[in-house]
């Protein structure tokens, strides 16, 4: 962990007082998070998604940092996991999933109109059009085109980036899993793991346990059905 930098906090004029338990020393005018508090919220998050996939559940992983974006696609489609990597919607993306239902249909049936080349048959102002509305849709909705309705569980990469995200899951009662740093309140998600939001070494790091743990419990699953 010490190697990814999982300890590194934000500057101590940047905290939250409710990270204290969480914090080991200040150095250099850096807070520096306790790794055997990580190490133990980090294995209550891979149990918690183990069991939960071993049952079929489904996860929704929501990450928009622009640096952490492609990490957060790998680890979701390696797990077979949704996911959030550029925009949080807004119009309800999951408190108003009607809407969001419609959008998907809207964007499946663009990109069936495409690959059967019908998109293509149309004139070229219709196409173009077209086109940037699939484009559009692609962005915001590709890591959850197969979503068919709300997370059973929710995993959050960044607690002050994804506030809207981790409002709306709380409205609605879906548990959620968010790496926290020192910033941050340990009291909002179910679940929460200090690390060091900012590094993609820390990141990945992280994400790769709760992956792992996912794809063994998708795998219990699977053999037991």
């Amino acid at each position: 962990m010490m190697e990814a930098g999982v300890h590194f906090g934000h500057g101590t004029r940047k905290w939250n007082p409710r990270m204290a338990p969480y914090i080991s020393t200040k150095r250099k005018g850096i807070h520096i998070l306790n790794l055997t508090r990580t190490a133990r919220f980090l294995s209550e998050a891979c149990d918690l998604v183990f069991d939960a996939a071993s049952k079929g559940k489904q996860f929704l992983i929501v990450g928009t940092k622009n640096k952490a974006a492609d990490l957060i696609a790998r680890a979701a489609t390696r797990a077979r996991c949704h996911y959030v990597n550029k925009k949080w919607l807004g119009g309800g993306m999951l408190t108003n999933w009607y809407t969001t239902e419609t959008r998907l249909h809207k964007f499946r049936s663009l990109r069936t109109e495409q690959k059967t080349g019908r998109i293509h048959s149309l004139p070229k102002k219709d196409t173009a059009i077209l086109k940037r509305q699939l484009s559009h849709l692609k962005t915001y909705l590709g890591g959850i085109k197969y979503m068919t309705g709300l997370p059973d569980i929710v995993i959050i990469v960044d607690q002050q980036e994804e506030y809207t995200a981790l409002r709306k899951c709380i409205t609605l009662g879906i548990p959620m899993i968010c790496l926290i740093d020192t910033n941050c309140d340990p009291d909002l998600a179910d679940i929460s793991i200090p690390t060091n939001d900012d590094a993609i070494a820390s990141i990945r790091l992280i994400l790769n346990k709760l992956v792992f743990a996912i794809c063994e419990g998708r795998s219990s699953y699977i053999r037991n059905s």
